[in-house]
């Protein structure tokens, strides 16, 4: 878990963004993307806006929280940022408006996560909040880019542990899961040339302590699975 509260979100993703950066995972992540303005659904406290804006993007930036963008702010002065604080369950007509006059050609959600105050995530549920609170969260950024007509892709990034040996088989799992849940009936595609995983660095995400407790593990690896869809032709 990410932490309970949002200063503890806040501490565990500054640590493990740190570890994100020594392993080039966010370079690897923003190279993924294609076009020139982008809308990012949650900026976290900015590891992942700098990237993209490093690259030379036009990034529009939205989060819930308002000490993560003012963590985000700090990370991109002087690039073509702009941030705004906004729910997404929840926009109003100006923060609409806003994203309507960004036209951005494609939408970000990566490492899509919250406090537990906010997904009711507990240690006993085994996970099921937060996997809910996502796919709830995927389901809302992919119908907001079906509305904005200027998006021609949306791009997904989250974690997970796949046996590294099967991540081909992987592939077809994470196209057919988005597929059936997040892209369901709306006129995005995805294809199995557009999954991929990353493997994450050994300081981040170590799963050695938990293969040495279950053998069942052996081969199981902690990484980044990207899924890029793009606007039916």
């Amino acid at each position: 878990m990410s932490g309970a509260t949002v200063a503890e979100f806040i501490g565990y993703w500054e640590n493990e963004g740190q570890a994100y950066v020594r392993h080039g995972d966010y370079e690897w992540m923003a190279s993924l993307v294609p076009g020139k303005r982008v809308l990012e659904i949650g900026s976290g406290v900015g590891f992942a806006t700098q990237a993209l804006a490093k690259l030379g993007l036009a990034v529009l930036s939205i989060d819930s929280l308002s000490e993560c963008l003012e963590l985000t702010r700090q990370r991109v002065e002087g690039g073509d940022v702009t941030l705004m604080q906004a729910d997404l369950t929840a926009l109003t007509d100006e923060q609409r408006a806003t994203i309507d006059s960004f036209a951005p050609d494609t939408v970000v959600c990566w490492l899509m996560g919250a406090p537990a105050e906010t997904t009711g995530a507990a240690a006993a549920d085994g996970g099921r909040a937060v996997i809910a609170y996502r796919e709830k969260l995927h389901r809302l950024v992919a119908e907001l880019a079906v509305s904005l007509p200027t998006v021609q892709a949306l791009h997904f990034i989250d974690r997970t542990a796949i046996p590294w040996q099967a991540k081909d088989i992987g592939r077809d799992t994470l196209v057919n899961y988005h597929g059936g849940k997040t892209l369901l009936d709306l006129p995005f595609v995805a294809v199995r040339a557009n999954a991929l995983y990353r493997k994450l660095g050994e300081d981040g995400l170590n799963n050695a302590p938990n293969r040495k407790a279950h053998p069942s593990l052996k081969g199981v690896v902690p990484t980044l699975a990207s899924l890029l869809a793009e606007r039916k032709k």
